[in-house]
């Protein structure tokens, strides 16, 4: 299936895993969605991705966190800022706080994917690709 936007469909497949309750998910690999993966394993949201398959094919098995006897996911809510049809830019003054510092905002800079915490503290503005938390 093809897709244009790469990581809206990255989230949404990690959102509907979460709430199946899956240990993995897969998501078509990408520069942009291996970086936006090591952030967030970076930050505690998933346990680990692997670039699995060869050529044009290749796939990122991500795996899942949860929490407590009842399995309550690590991720609780994957919010898409930026689309294609509608790009949210912030410079260094204006990066958004997520939920008061709880939650992350995944920023696309100069410097490559970043949080929020780390574009403020390179002093870097860009693309607000997402907020999770």
């Amino acid at each position: 299936m093809a897709t244009n936007d790469t990581i809206a469909d990255m989230l949404t497949r990690i959102r509907n895993a979460n709430l199946a309750r899956h240990q993995t998910t897969q998501v078509p690999s990408t520069k942009m969605t291996r970086n936006i993966a090591k952030v967030l394993r970076e930050e505690g949201y998933i346990g680990d991705y692997e670039d699995v398959g060869e050529g044009s094919k290749r796939n990122l098995v991500i795996s899942l966190k949860y929490k407590g006897k009842n399995r309550q996911p690590i991720i609780t809510t994957l919010k898409r800022v930026s689309k294609p049809g509608l790009r949210v830019y912030s410079n260094k003054k204006e990066l958004p706080r997520v939920l008061g510092g709880i939650g992350i905002a995944i920023i696309s800079t100069s410097s490559g994917i970043m949080t929020d915490r780390e574009a403020r503290r390179q002093n870097l503005g860009g693309e607000v690709l997402c907020y999770v938390w």
